[in-house]
């Protein structure tokens, strides 16, 4: 009863709560004047002659309420609290992409897995710009959230930017480094460029969207096409590529599924409001082994969340951030206070000359041929004129068996993942399209895309083909079937029989060459 009456007390004590103090107590009501204190002693009244009354004070002003800022359960309801592009349900195409995306929870749930590192980061990103906030899902329609991806027309990472676009949005793309596969870089130039856009078409979303997808110079003729023939200018009204057309339903589609998910029966992964990762510069080019030692991370996480770096240290020039988990950039900016940002890196570079060995390059360098060997993963003695290997500077780092092994599996992801350079191939006599791919390992379509053939049987000698050594993904737009394994089916008979590559089937669907199929199954193929 005492602590209900003590409570009761304290509730009188400060009417309305108070203006809240910044350690989030009450505080108590200011008291205008003390009440007098009795002194014991008689008072004669007629002797006592009143004071004036003093004027009344004027009412303070009314204190305006303060307004908080409005806390989100989840990254989802913050998210949606900036959707306003059109509603999806004015487009039956937008409604069958919302009803696409619902009924695959296996495949979003691998894209959203992919995309929770880097949600919070872009959202509050959109937020700072004042832009759309569906646009935080536009990755999921360009490469389903995959750093990665590698488009058929040459578009690459998660916001699928070609080479030439890159470049004008300042992602730098060199022998150490492509920036259109740096999550963070790729996401600034890809708010630029659509922010450009947005002006460019007075702020038509839609608009910018499709130029993002098909080019803005083409939606603008469009456009301009429209306007002189007295039609409609609008994104919906406009005679734009297939893939253009599907692009932004598919975008909408996704906002019609986020803003409801209970509609469609979809349940969306608990993912915070709150950041997860933050961007660290040390000002120098720097080892990435040594930076996941001193930030406390494994190579795996640093290298899954800096997809950007070719080689084992970020580029000489620039850029040199890292993106880290927060509580391990908070160790590295702590290190970095004591320590010159130059000692990060511990390699020479080495090109191979004529008449170069392993053997004459470990003399001239002092450091063994087993050494070279395991820095630049070779199996053998074979090197070649032009070649370039890393040798190490602190021989410390040679007796160290943790850092060899990170820098190993480093290597190991890289060489797994990264996308290698394109190449030209010169075609001879007697060739046809479908050898060239034989031999390069890819499928006719793609060379027949990368190389704009509309007949793949009208080759000419000497005609210069591009091919990129790396498997493509599909592009974006590219159109799905669902199959259900039979018996007998295997993988490789099912990639066969749809003429896709087994390293992608496995892709779409999260298996691997160890995986087992069984009947009834039902698998994802792209096309």
């Amino acid at each position: 009863m005492s602590s209900l009456l003590s409570l009761f007390i304290a509730a009188c004590a400060t009417p309305g709560g108070g203006p809240a103090l910044s350690d989030g107590t009450a505080e108590a009501p200011q008291i205008a004047s003390d009440l007098p204190r009795g002194s014991g002693e008689t008072i004669d009244e007629h002797l006592f002659v009143p004071e004036p009354e003093p004027e009344p004070e004027p009412a303070p002003e009314p204190t305006p309420p303060v307004e908080l800022a409005h806390v989100h359960p989840d990254i989802w309801e913050r998210m949606a609290h900036s959707f306003v592009l059109p509603e999806c349900s004015e487009q039956e195409i937008s409604l069958l992409w919302t009803q696409w995306y619902a009924e695959r929870p296996e495949y979003m749930a691998r894209v959203l897995k992919r995309a929770q590192p880097w949600l919070h980061f872009i959202v509050e990103e959109l937020e700072r710009r004042d832009m759309p906030g569906e646009l935080a899902l536009l990755p999921i329609v360009e490469s389903a959230y995959d750093p990665f991806a590698y488009s058929s027309g040459r578009a690459m990472g998660a916001w699928q930017f070609i080479s030439d676009t890159g470049r004008r949005y300042g992602l730098k793309q060199n022998w150490w480094y492509d920036g259109r596969r740096d999550v963070w870089a790729a996401t600034h130039a890809a708010l630029d460029y659509l922010a450009f856009m947005a002006g460019m078409f007075d702020g038509d979303w839609l608009l910018a969207l499709a130029g993002y997808n098909a080019g803005e110079n083409r939606v603008a003729r469009e456009v301009k096409r429209n306007l002189e023939r007295g039609k409609p200018a609008d994104y919906w009204n406009l005679r734009l590529p297939r893939e253009t057309r599907g692009y932004v339903p598919k975008l909408l589609g996704l906002t019609c599924l986020f803003r409801d998910p209970a509609r469609y029966d979809f349940q969306l992964p608990a993912i915070p409001d709150k950041p997860v990762i933050t961007a660290v510069d040390p000002g120098a080019q720097s080892d990435l082994v040594l930076i996941s030692q001193i930030s406390g991370i494994d190579i795996d996480v640093l290298f899954s969340l800096n997809p950007g770096f070719n080689r084992w240290a970020t580029s000489p020039d620039g850029p040199h951030h890292v993106v880290l988990p927060l509580q391990a950039a908070a160790r590295l900016e702590s290190r970095l206070q004591e320590i010159e940002p130059t000692s990060l890196m511990r390699w020479d570079q080495v090109t191979v000359r004529s008449g170069d060995s392993l053997s004459k390059l470990a003399s001239r360098h002092q450091v063994p041929v087993s050494v070279i060997r395991t820095a630049n993963g070779l199996d053998g003695d074979l090197i070649r004129v032009g070649q370039r290997l890393r040798l190490p500077r602190d021989e410390q780092l040679l007796v160290d068996p943790l850092y060899a092994s990170a820098a190993g599996e480093l290597a190991r992801l890289q060489s797994g993942l990264i996308a290698s350079d394109r190449i030209t191939h010169r075609v001879r006599r007697g060739e046809s399209l479908s050898l060239i791919a034989k031999r390069h390992r890819v499928s006719v379509e793609q060379l027949q895309a990368w190389n704009s053939i509309s007949d793949p049987d009208r080759l000419s000698v000497g005609q210069q083909l591009v091919v990129f050594r790396s498997p493509a993904p599909p592009a974006p737009g590219a159109s799905s079937v669902q199959y259900t394994v039979r018996s007998g089916d295997s993988l490789w008979s099912i990639a066969q029989q749809h003429k896709v590559r087994l390293n992608d089937l496995m892709r779409w669907n999260g298996l691997n060459e160890g995986s087992t199929i069984q009947p009834g199954q039902s698998l994802l193929i792209l096309f």
